[in-house]
């Protein structure tokens, strides 16, 4: 049993400017193939997808070349043609020399967005299906933040998507979809898939699913395959930064030769998203940044306290390091402010720890990330390491130390951090004195800070104008995506519209 396993994964910000091009996927660590494609993700989707696949011992995997996530992390816009179609087209020929194969596993986001392409995640399960076949079984993975629709399952046969937020089953998505496809390739799952698109339109800060409302649509969506043998649910909760026709809410249910338990799991799981879809838009309570900075002064005399700027996309905003310096703040890592002009001229002048610092950071690169702004301190640390995105990827992190005990993190690229761990081990930082935590993180930030007891308080905050990360959708200048059809932007009705496929022995057919 021949199965290939492939990667191709990117969370597009479209409203930024800067493109994500070509060389924005190859460096030392992309792209990968073979055996080192196949351990480049042991604790997420693929790591899960490997690890049961080899459990069988009649599979054998091949690992297709693959580019890993941009040096840019999610702080880029839209991909360019050419960095899709090189890609896209090494993985076609790639498995059209394979010849003959029995499934093909996907690990995707579901929010790529590519220039001329209105799907791009479809698209790439289309032209895998005209190169292997119509037996060959596809299989696919996604992050919750997917805008998708039934587009995918007309030319793929299964679809896992992570269910929380943070997305801590990544891991078992995978394991899924392997044995889910093994068994399809064996006859023993015969794929039947019902998808509903809700139109509600939600910023994804209000996505958590460690409160209600989201978790008590998740705990649905459990509860349906608990009672069900062999269904599978998707939430697709939707990524409003990516301008796609296909974006809100979604519902997928996949069952073994049961169409209608299909459609009745996704019409079911529709209702109830729309019952809550008061609750599900406004389910974060958020900052203006300064009233925010002033909460967090107070609370962090006695306890640790994260500051969460969920809107900046970018990573080069300085809004909160701002009002941060203003309020006399104490104690406080900033992590991170994207300056890649600023990193590279360090390396010029070949700057050293223990060197002053007197200079410029962030903003300027837009609208949305403000004013830069003066810091003057010293440099504590510069951390060179050979890392993936969204850590170093073979670029400089540098630590200044500033102000009253205050320490900032400047990046060449986004980075999300959402473990203290990243913070200790990896750029090598004591957090013992630190009380107030500033990090660019919408949700991901509670894995490691939250969920593990680590911080006591946690503040989102946003700028007062409405920047291309705002809660406040409607301010953003849409092009494809037509606002006014979701709710709470125009749309107050709703009569799910349930389409349903699977696969019937010569690739996949809808009705």
């Amino acid at each position: 049993m021949k199965i290939a396993v492939a990667h191709f994964m990117h969370e597009t910000v479209t409203f930024l400017q800067n493109e994500t091009r070509l060389d924005d996927f190859i460096y030392e660590g992309s792209p990968l193939a073979g055996e080192v494609l196949l351990r480049s993700d042991e604790g997420r989707y693929i790591g899960g997808f490997v690890k049961v696949a080899r459990e069988f011992d009649d599979v054998e995997l091949i690992g297709i070349s693959s580019p890993m996530v941009p040096k840019t992390y999610i702080g880029s816009g839209w991909i360019t043609s050419e960095a899709y179609e090189h890609f896209l087209g090494q993985m076609l020929n790639e498995l059209s020399a394979l010849g003959p194969i029995d499934g093909v596993y996907l690990s995707l986001h579901g929010a790529m967005a590519i220039r001329g392409v209105l799907r791009p995640e479809a698209d790439i399960a289309r032209r895998i299906r005209q190169v292997v076949g119509p037996t060959t079984y596809i299989a696919g993975t996604f992050d919750p933040h997917g805008n998708e629709d039934e587009s995918f399952l007309r030319s793929a046969d299964l679809a896992f998507c992570a269910k929380y937020y943070p997305h801590y089953d990544e891991y078992l998505q995978g394991c899924r979809a392997a044995r889910t496809l093994v068994r399809a390739i064996r006859g023993d799952y015969r794929p039947s898939h019902a998808t509903c698109k809700v139109p509600i339109l939600t910023p994804t800060v209000a996505q958590w699913t460690g409160a209600p409302p989201w978790s008590e649509l998740v705990q649905r969506a459990l509860v349906w395959e608990a009672r069900c043998v062999d269904l599978y649910v998707n939430v697709f909760f939707g990524f409003p930064w990516g301008d796609a026709t296909d974006a809100g809410l979604t519902i997928q249910a996949l069952t073994n030769q049961d169409p209608l338990l299909a459609r009745k799991a996704a019409a079911d799981l529709a209702h109830a998203a729309w019952r809550m879809r008061q609750g599900l838009v406004s389910a974060a309570k958020v900052c203006k940044v300064r009233e925010g900075v002033q909460k967090a002064k107070a609370l962090a005399a006695t306890a640790k306290v994260v500051i969460a700027d969920h809107s900046d996309r970018s990573g080069a905003a300085t809004w909160v390091l701002s009002e941060v310096i203003a309020q006399g703040l104490s104690h406080t890592l900033v992590g991170t402010v994207v300056d890649r002009t600023l990193a590279a001229r360090l390396q010029h002048i070949d700057a050293q720890p223990g060197d002053t610092f007197d200079m410029e950071v962030g903003g300027r690169i837009e609208e949305s990330a403000g004013p830069a702004i003066r810091i003057v301190g010293k440099i504590l640390k510069i951390v060179r390491a050979d890392a993936p995105p969204p850590y170093c990827g073979n670029s400089p992190w540098i630590v200044v130390e500033f102000g009253a005990s205050n320490l900032l993190i400047v990046t060449p690229f986004l980075a999300q951090i959402t473990e203290p761990g990243v913070l200790t081990d990896y750029v090598g930082l004591h957090l013992d004195h630190i009380s107030t935590f500033v990090l660019k993180s919408r949700v991901h930030f509670r894995r490691g800070f939250v969920d593990s007891g680590f911080a006591q308080h946690v503040i989102l905050v946003e700028p007062e104008q409405p920047f291309l990360g705002t809660t406040r959708l409607d301010a953003l200048r849409y092009e494809h995506l037509k606002i006014e059809e979701y709710y709470p932007y125009g749309c107050d009705a709703f009569q799910p519209k349930v389409i349903s496929g699977g696969h019937q022995g010569g690739g996949s057919t809808h009705a």
